[in-house]
């Protein structure tokens, strides 16, 4: 092995991939893309070996942390603009479909299925605003779509997930429901408000060394899903939220974005919101990663 130096280390290491050991040719494009970057980041900023103890330490206090209720290195990905970035290169819009947007740190697998029209609140709050949302899902051509499931999640009126709530019942503003044979869905459910992300570990070192803040706009979380078609993760967002054009996360988009109107009588609620989806066939199923 050649003796290592500042300007060869970056090809040594490079040099060594696959040395002990078979790798894909996916496996070497992505560590010799990573080594020159990271090494490339190294030398810009001319990292010192304090500033690396200080990463790595930091790393770690991040991993203590995760948990079936907190996945903060998923956290630090939103933060940093990285699973946005990772959502739109893994599905691109080339039509009609709907677009994504990231999953967020606080989806909970396994919602109970309600049945149609359900209302998602199990506990009520004196400032809370109640929805009737519906729809239609659609292939890209518009072939309504049965037997589509719907997987919503929401923060209740207190600005929390229920998962990060002792207070709220388990699995409170969160409910599968499913398309009927003209693709249609309704819904209740509560007006989504402004929250900030967890900002106290190191999502929070991270926020105050880059000088941002860590709120987010009212939304709500969708997953969209039938065999056959691309599984949609997305999110609506309500006009009037605030931050709304300076999400903490970079996570809206124009097409994402939808109008609280005032309730109709015959729904018993405060707003009204219609919302359609269309969804993109797959050869392949593809799967996601539960946070």
């Amino acid at each position: 092995m050649s003796k290592v130096t500042i300007d060869n280390v970056t090809d040594v290491v490079i040099a060594s991939l696959g040395q002990n050991g078979d790798i894909t040719a996916r496996q070497r494009e992505i560590m010799t893309a990573l080594l020159r970057h990271l090494h490339g980041f190294c030398k810009d900023v001319t990292l010192t070996h304090g500033e690396f103890i200080d990463a790595c330490m930091f790393l770690a206090r991040a991993g203590s942390i995760c948990d079936d209720r907190r996945q903060e290195f998923i956290l630090l990905g939103d933060i940093l603009g990285v699973e946005v970035l990772c959502d739109m290169l893994t599905n691109p819009v080339t039509g009609a479909e709907s677009e994504s947007t990231v999953l967020g740190p606080f989806y909970r697998e396994n919602p109970p299925v309600l049945p149609h029209g359900a209302s998602t609140a199990q506990k009520h709050f004196d400032n809370e605003e109640t929805v009737f949302m519906e729809g239609y899902v659609q292939d890209i051509s518009g072939k309504p779509l049965a037997g589509v499931t719907l997987d919503i999640w929401e923060d209740a009126p207190n600005g929390l997930y229920e998962n990060h709530d002792h207070d709220q019942p388990d699995f409170n503003l969160r409910g599968r429901f499913e398309t009927d044979e003209n693709g249609y869905f309704a819904l209740r459910a509560l007006r989504p408000v402004p929250y900030p992300i967890p900002s106290d570990e190191t999502a929070g070192e991270l926020l105050r060394f880059m000088g941002h803040h860590p709120n987010r706009p009212g939304h709500l979380h969708f997953i969209v899903s039938k065999h056959g078609y691309r599984t949609l993760v997305s999110q609506i967002y309500d006009r009037t939220s605030k931050w709304l054009d300076n999400d903490s996360v970079f996570a809206v988009k124009d097409s994402l974005v939808g109008d609280f109107l005032p309730g109709k009588p015959e729904h018993g609620t405060d707003l009204y919101l219609r919302f359609d989806f269309k969804l993109k066939t797959e050869a392949a199923s593809q799967s996601i990663a539960a946070e």
